[in-house]
C-alpha cells in the first residue's frame, strides 16, 4: 500500500458514538442516523409535454451510476417514436434514481444532469438544498447499503427482489453535516478520478499487449519466424508473399473438417466424466465421448461462428462445433492460429442463425510451411503468448486491487471511518 493510503486509513474523528444499530458500528459523534423519508421525497414528474426526447434518455447501472443512455447503448437501441416517451419520469440535475429491481445490486446512483427515466423506475428528490446528492450517490453504492437494500427489498427469490419506495424510505441514512458532504464528496470525487483515470491506463495497457499477441500470431503463421527469409507471392489475396520454401494447399489436403455429434441440453451436465465442447468451448459434462487426442474445434453456428478452441483427452464434440483432424501431424498451435487469424467468420451464411459451410472452409487456401517449421513456430507462439499473457494477468491483478482500494476508500469516508475534512 501506498504512503498516500496509509495516511488516510489512519485519519480518524476526533470522537465517535454508538450508532445503536446493528448493521452500522460506531459513527463520528457530531453524525446522525435518520430515516431516509426526512431526506428525500419522491418525485413522479411525467415527460407528458414532450420536454426531453430520445436524447434525454438516461439509464441506471449497477456499474456507472445514472449516465446518459445514448453514451451507453448503441443509438439503433433508442426508441424511434417521441409519444412512447410521455410517460417516462423527469428526472432533474441532482436526483436519486434507482433501479428498484437491482437496488441490491447498486443499479442507482444521483443524476448529474437533467433526463428521463424508464417509468419502471424511482426517481427522488433531497428534500433540503443543503444537503449535497454526491455524498448519497456513493453512499448508497457501498456494499454496505447494498445489502441494507437488499434485506428491505420484497421478492421471493433474489432475481425477483424489488425496493419500492415504502421500503427504501423506511431505511436509515448516514448523515453528516451538510458542509462536511461536500468534502466528502469533493474529497472522493477527486480520488476516485485519479484512481478510474490509473485504471483506464492499465486497461489500454492490456489492450495493446493483446493487440501486440494477436500481431505477433498473425506474423508468424503467415511468415515464419525467420524475419530475413525470402519471400514469394503466395496467389492468396489476403496473404501477401509468404517464404519461398513455403507451399500454398488447400485447406482439406491439410485436415479433415467435420461437424460434432448431436447431444441434448438434458445430457449435459455440471459435472461428469467427460467434457462437452460446443461451438463457443466448454460447454459442460456428459458421460461418452467423441474424440480423443488433441484437437482444434471452429465454432459452427450462431454470432461467433468461426472461433478457435482448443479439446484434448477424451471429449464430446457437439454439432455446433466443426472438429479438425490433421491429416500429416501438422503441429496444432500453428494450425489453430492460423485458422484464427483467417478471421473464418467472414465466411458465414447469412441467415437468422449464422452458420460456416464446412465445405467452403475446406476449400480455403493456406500457407504451408514445412513440419519441423510448423513446430517451431508453435512453440515460439506458446512462448510469446505466456510471456504477454503473464503480464496481462499481473495488470489485471492490479486493476483488480486498485477497484478494491475504491471501494474500500469509498465505504471508510462516507461511513466515518477516515476524516477527510482537511
Amino acid at each position: 500500500m501506498k504512503d498516500s493510503q496509509k495516511k488516510y486509513c489512519m485519519i480518524k474523528y476526533p470522537k465517535y458514538k454508538p450508532s445503536n444499530v446493528e448493521w452500522i458500528s460506531d459513527i463520528p459523534e457530531h453524525w446522525v442516523l435518520d430515516k431516509t423519508k426526512r431526506i428525500f421525497f419522491e418525485s413522479k414528474s411525467r415527460n407528458r409535454n414532450l420536454e426531453y426526447r430520445e436524447d434525454d434518455l438516461l439509464s441506471v447501472s449497477e456499474y456507472y451510476g445514472v449516465a446518459k443512455r445514448a453514451e451507453k447503448i448503441d443509438s439503433n437501441d433508442l426508441l424511434s417514436r417521441a409519444e412512447s416517451l410521455s410517460e417516462y419520469k423527469i428526472v432533474e440535475e441532482g436526483d436519486l434514481v434507482i433501479n428498484i429491481m437491482l437496488a441490491w445490486k447498486k443499479g442507482l446512483g444521483s443524476s448529474n444532469e437533467k433526463g428521463i427515466v424508464s417509468p419502471s423506475y424511482c426517481v427522488y428528490q433531497l428534500r433540503s438544498i443543503e444537503q449535497d446528492h454526491r455524498y448519497f450517490h456513493y453512499l448508497y453504492r457501498t456494499d454496505l447499503y447494498a445489502e441494507t437494500f437488499r434485506r428491505f427489498s420484497r421478492g421471493i427469490i433474489e432475481s425477483r427482489l424489488r425496493l419500492y419506495s415504502e421500503e427504501f424510505f423506511n431505511t436509515l441514512s448516514l448523515l453528516p453535516p451538510p458542509e462536511e458532504q461536500t468534502a466528502i464528496a469533493n474529497f472522493l470525487d477527486e480520488k476516485t478520478a485519479k484512481i478510474d483515470s490509473l485504471i483506464e491506463k492499465k486497461q489500454k495497457l492490456i489492450d495493446l499487449l493483446k493487440e501486440e499477441r494477436t500481431a505477433i500470431i498473425n506474423q508468424t503463421v503467415t511468415k515464419g519466424i525467420n524475419q530475413n527469409v525470402k519471400l514469394k507471392p503466395s496467389g492468396i489475396d489476403w496473404l501477401g508473399d509468404i517464404p519461398e520454401h513455403w507451399e500454398v494447399k488447400k485447406l482439406k489436403y491439410v485436415a479433415e473438417l467435420k461437424s460434432g455429434e448431436s447431444i441434448t441440453s438434458d445430457n449435459i451436465r455440471e459435472s461428469d466424466e467427460f467434457s462437452v465442447y460446443g461451438g463457443n468451448g466448454l460447454r459442460g459434462y456428459t458421460s461418452s465421448y467423441t474424440h480423443i487426442g488433441e484437437y482444434i474445434l471452429i465454432g459452427r453456428q450462431g454470432a461467433l461462428c468461426g472461433n478457435i478452441n482448443y479439446a484434448s483427452g477424451k471429449f464430446f464434440a457437439s454439432e455446433h462445433a466443426v472438429v479438425v483432424t490433421r491429416i500429416n501431424d501438422e503441429d496444432i498451435l500453428w494450425l489453430g492460429e492460423l485458422l484464427r487469424s483467417m478471421n473464418l467468420n467472414q465466411y458465414s451464411i447469412s441467415a437468422a442463425q449464422p452458420g460456416l459451410s464446412v465445405e467452403r472452409i475446406q476449400n480455403l487456401s493456406i500457407p504451408y510451411p514445412p513440419i519441423d517449421e510448423q513446430k517451431e513456430i508453435g512453440n515460439y507462439i506458446d512462448t510469446e503468448t505466456k510471456r504477454i499473457d503473464s503480464s496481462i494477468t499481473k495488470i489485471e491483478k492490479e486493476i483488480e486491487l486498485l477497484q478494491e482500494y475504491r471501494t474500500a476508500l469509498i465505504s471508510e469516508v462516507v461511513t466515518g471511518k477516515i476524516d477527510v475534512r482537511n
